[in-house]
């Protein structure tokens, strides 16, 4: 029986067994070998460092009658930090379940760092799921321990790793107490440090930010930053938009278990055309606004959410650049740019408008409102 730990003893059931919190996996013979077309069968090998350390071709996963991912297409390359982004339901868990081999597809095919099944490659991952949890009455160093020792690490250097990266995570003192006596946020970056501290190759985190204040969700995307220029492919489902904005190469959005955004953040942007111009004349009135509004291929003028600064929307198709001359000739300005595309507006546009509004007030909630100069 191969085991895959989840670093929790809360799995919520998404694990085909438990033992002592320990999530354990069977291998269960009607997936190796697979007599379906697409899943299972030899492991693909990677013929060089350009392949994709995680592969999804026409993946599914249905749940009764319910289908959570719909051939799903996936490929992040090695090397990359991929922002995996969707509203609640989307299918994000479950997919990266599948990635991790707690669950297998019903159709397609998942290679992980040019394996068949993570299972395979284990000791190269590091994942922190969705269910926070840790054993509440050990202390936090044999927790620690424990895990690494389930990691092939051993000795003084194991040891030695627990205290750099506990310094790391600025909870330096903790090595002595007990799990249950850390804050939440304190038991989620000693679950954090679990998940990279045997230095994986792939990292792959589910809501790494979720009930994290500023100051730690900061320190996160810093460790997240610095995992990722030491060459380590790391890819992160989060509902803060403005963090994946910040930190990732790479995006990809699903809806509904379906695909419906894929690149990276300069292909994205390119891909949206707000049209919106950002104008901050040298007096703001209501002859400013009119004259403005009086322009050919203006849509909209109404305020930016900025003093004294106008947003100018344009109508589908106009020309920037011309609009921004006529701008310039009609009334004198201080700035004018052209608005690119957030990832809230990208995924405002792409959502269905028929879906939930929770589901959308969820995505955004922790997304501060942020403009982002055209020479970023």
């Amino acid at each position: 029986m191969d085991a895959i730990d989840s670093s929790s003893d809360n799995t919520g059931g998404s694990a085909r067994g438990r033992r002592g919190g320990h999530v354990t996996i069977s291998r269960c013979p009607s997936f190796t070998p697979e007599l379906r077309p697409g899943v299972g069968g030899p492991s693909p090998e990677p013929n060089s460092m350009n392949d994709p350390a995680i592969l999804l071709q026409g993946v599914t996963k249905r749940f009764r009658d319910k289908t959570a991912v719909d051939r799903l297409d996936l490929a992040v390359p090695a090397g990359s930090l991929c922002g995996f982004l969707g509203p609640n339901g989307a299918g994000k868990t479950t997919t990266i379940r599948m990635i991790m081999s707690i669950f297998y597809p019903d159709e397609g095919m998942v290679s992980v760092l040019g394996k068949r099944s993570a299972i395979e490659s284990k000791d190269r991952i590091g994942y922190l799921p969705e269910e926070r949890g840790v054993y509440r009455k050990m202390r936090v160093g044999q927790f620690l321990m424990y895990l690494g020792h389930l990691k092939g690490m051993r000795g003084p250097d194991l040891s030695r790793r627990i205290d750099h990266w506990l310094e790391r995570i600025a909870l330096p003192d903790v090595r002595r107490k007990r799990c249950e006596e850390l804050s939440k946020g304190m038991q989620q970056k000693v679950q954090f440090l679990a998940a990279i501290m045997h230095d994986p190759d792939l990292i792959i985190l589910d809501e790494p930010f979720s009930g994290l204040d500023p100051v730690n969700a900061r320190l996160m995307r810093g460790l997240i930053e610095e995992m990722h220029r030491a060459g380590k492919t790391i890819i992160f489902s989060t509902h803060v938009l403005h963090s994946a904005e910040q930190l990732c190469t790479r995006i990809f959005m699903i809806n509904k278990g379906r695909k419906i955004l894929d690149g990276s953040i300069d292909e994205i942007r390119a891909q949206f055309d707000p049209r919106t111009l950002i104008v901050e004349p040298l007096s703001v009135n209501g002859d400013a606004e009119s004259r403005l509004g009086a322009l050919p291929g203006v849509r909209s003028v109404g305020h930016a959410g900025q003093r004294n600064t106008l947003e100018v929307r344009l109508d589908t198709g106009f020309d920037p650049a011309r609009a921004m001359r006529s701008v310039v000739e009609a009334l004198p300005v201080r700035r004018i740019e052209l608005r690119r595309p957030t990832l809230e507006d990208v995924f405002v546009h792409l959502v269905d408008p028929g879906d939930s509004e929770d589901n959308l007030r969820a995505m955004l909630k922790d997304q501060n409102a942020t403009e982002i100069n055209a020479d970023a």
